[in-house]
């Protein structure tokens, strides 16, 4: 079994809601019909595989891929105010849900939360997981500059740790955007530095280690956290602050609670992750079908890497279908 765990998709229903909601977000199209969400900094373009479910299960048997986990990407929810992120967000699994009930077992949607509005964000993820069978959430990596760690967020981890949830952390707009405006340096190196920014945040100030029964799913093979990780580990062991909140150095976090999505398709950078977290923590992805993705790119370098075959076969889709119970 594969299972694409990182992946994209605008439910027809969003899209409709954004034209009569009074979202901030403009939406144009291009000279091919492809419709343009514009939103502060950025816009996507939305190409087939965003927005037509049917032809995206179409690639998918092409591909040899068996179920997708989509989300909803940026710019997401919590730009709006929090009466509409809401709405939108109700919107969105809804739609998920159906998609999910009309297509059998191919799609595991994540769901979309509020941010903007913890209260309304615990309140649907209850809903989601509880009324709606979603698996899990997805949480962007900051909230209109607030960090994931901030005690605003605590509520909506009390339920997921409850539950023993699943919330993958997708990066968003980063701290220190305005010098990321050319050669699209936002999504090439500031997601990076974002998701990264925010785990190394949650292990610091201790929600992982309140909240262990969450399992965390960090995009694009983690940001930089294989790589740096032995750095936070040395700042444990020279800085008071870094050990107020936690009694074990933060790898000792990052390895056992976080898995790494593999959207970073160098033997080398994967090789590492595997090295860091171990095998059993990969989660197959592919980003598609933004222009930066690729599903036959994500499937040549895992069948490349050089573990055994039942790893292999854990990250290409073992390993998510007992994290997601798929």
């Amino acid at each position: 079994m594969i299972i694409d765990v990182h992946n994209h998709f605008y439910p027809p229903e969003y899209l409709k809601a954004l034209e009569t909601s009074g979202s901030s977000i403009t939406v144009t199209s291009d000279a091919d019909g492809n419709p343009l969400v514009h939103y502060p900094g950025d816009y996507n373009v939305l190409v087939r595989g965003h927005r037509d479910i049917a032809y995206r299960q179409e690639v998918m048997d092409a591909e040899g891929v068996d179920v997708q986990c989509i989300s909803l990407t940026t710019p997401g929810t919590h730009i709006e105010t929090p009466a509409i992120a809401a709405t939108l967000a109700t919107i969105t699994n809804d739609a998920f849900a159906r998609i999910r009930d009309e297509r059998g077992a191919r799609f595991a949607p994540l769901a979309t939360l509020p941010l903007c509005a913890p209260a309304a964000a615990v309140t649907e993820f209850v809903r989601a997981i509880d009324k709606l069978h979603l698996p899990g959430a997805m949480l962007f990596s900051n909230v209109n500059g607030v960090g994931l760690d901030d005690e605003c967020f605590w509520p909506l981890y009390e339920e997921a740790n409850d539950r023993d949830g699943v919330l993958m952390i997708h990066p968003t707009y980063p701290v220190g955007v305005e010098a990321m405006t050319e050669y699209w340096l936002m999504p090439l190196n500031g997601f990076l530095f974002d998701t990264t920014l925010a785990a190394s945040k949650l292990v610091f100030s201790g929600v992982v280690r309140r909240y262990p029964r969450i399992r965390w799913i960090l995009g694009h093979l983690g940001g930089t956290i294989p790589y740096l990780a032995e750095r936070l580990d040395r700042g444990y062991r020279a800085f008071a602050g870094c050990r107020k909140h936690i009694d074990e150095p933060p790898t000792a976090y990052l390895k056992r609670h976080f898995y790494y999505d593999t959207v970073n398709f160098s033997q080398g950078s994967l090789r590492l992750a595997i090295d860091f977290a171990g095998a059993d923590h990969l989660l197959a992805g592919s980003d598609y079908p933004h222009q930066i993705g690729s599903i036959p790119l994500m499937l040549e370098a895992l069948r490349a890497l050089p573990v055994t075959e039942r790893e292999r076969e854990g990250i290409l889709g073992g390993n998510a279908a007992r994290l997601l119970r798929i």
